[in-house]
């Protein structure tokens, strides 16, 4: 196992999470496909902080960091409904920070979209979303730029990048990937939805440091495979650099699946929706439209490809966002 002692870190969240057999959606699923592996779900969505997710566990090492830097609040980005922004207000609450927000337009939808899911969690968990910018902007540029003006005033700000990926947000997925090694059944594949790529950096760089013959298959939410691939694979060379395992991860490591991204991040599609209502009505489990739901569209087109073998354990993790179905009722209405 790789020792992640020596990493500072603030608990958030309730560790490790299940991983729970998906008997009744495998058994539907093989009335289509007979040869469909076996598939099991890792509950991330319940680490039990505001409704949980996957940045929790980046956030634990962040806010760890934080803390010692003596940091007074917290600032961040992300889309609109960003999981990432909502967990960073309710870490700064738990750690005693202030937290500030950033939110970037990618989308235009509807008044629930705009005001409701993680928004309303935001305001009521006490960050303040400083400001609302176009879909394009330099996110990263904008923070720093509060950063020096909150520096200016006195004040001692810990940035986040969107997503907590980099390299140290990314140890919390080296420290998921220690709960698949010793789980109680052999996992072939892990799938999940990819975006800002620190679950998959941090999967990798922890699976291929134990020399794991699990295999990691990311489903893009936002950007070409090739694109996409680039940066996993930079952030998992740096991440596993970090935890004392440089040369562990090869390009052949890094495996995304681009065709369930659709007319781009966040924007609904049909096999999405189709994906949250079988998973809701089979497992009684709710997945988010813009990361899991997609995810586990990949996930149902790749059964139907022949991706996995029958033999197989495939584990999907749940990144959480369920509260982001809010926003998105009048897609699911017209569905």
């Amino acid at each position: 196992m790789v020792q992640l002692a020596r990493f500072a870190r603030f608990p958030l969240g309730h560790f490790p999470t299940a991983l729970e057999p998906m008997d009744r959606l495998t058994a539907r699923v093989r009335e289509r496909h007979p040869e469909a592996p076996r598939l099991w779900i890792k509950r991330d969505d319940c680490t039990g902080l505001a409704t949980g997710g996957n940045k929790t566990r980046k956030l634990e090492f962040l806010v760890g960091e934080a803390v010692q830097q003596g940091a007074d609040v917290l600032i961040t980005q992300g889309a609109t409904q960003s999981n990432h922004a909502r967990q960073t207000a309710a870490a700064a609450a738990k750690a005693g920070m202030e937290c500030k927000l950033l939110l970037e337009k990618r989308q235009v939808r509807d008044e629930e979209y705009e005001l409701s899911g993680n928004v309303l969690l935001d305001d009521l968990l006490g960050a303040e979303i400083v400001d609302r910018l176009p879909a394009g902007s330099n996110m990263q540029e904008a923070m720093e730029l509060l950063a020096d003006g909150l520096r200016a005033a006195g004040r001692t700000p810990y940035v986040i990048p969107g997503g907590g990926s980099n390299e140290l947000g990314a140890v919390g997925y080296v420290a998921c990937a220690q709960e698949l090694e010793s789980a109680p059944v052999v996992v072939d594949w892990v799938v999940h939805g990819t975006g800002s790529t620190g679950t998959q950096a941090g999967l990798v760089a922890g699976l291929r440091a134990m020399n794991s013959p699990a295999r990691v298959l990311g489903i893009s939410v936002r950007q070409p495979a090739a694109v996409q691939i680039d940066a996993v694979l930079g952030l998992a060379e740096r991440t596993a650099a970090l935890i004392g395992a440089e040369g562990a991860v090869a390009r052949e490591h890094v495996a995304v699946d681009d065709r369930w991204v659709g007319e781009g991040y966040g924007v609904p599609t049909e096999s999405m929706l189709e994906a949250v209502r079988l998973v809701a009505s089979t497992e009684g489990i709710l997945l988010d439209p813009v990361y899991s739901g997609k995810g586990f569209a990949g996930l149902l087109g790749n059964i139907a490809d022949g991706t996995f073998a029958e033999s197989d354990n495939v584990v999907f993790l749940h990144t959480g966002g369920s509260a982001s179905l809010f926003g998105y009722r009048s897609a699911f209405e017209r569905h």
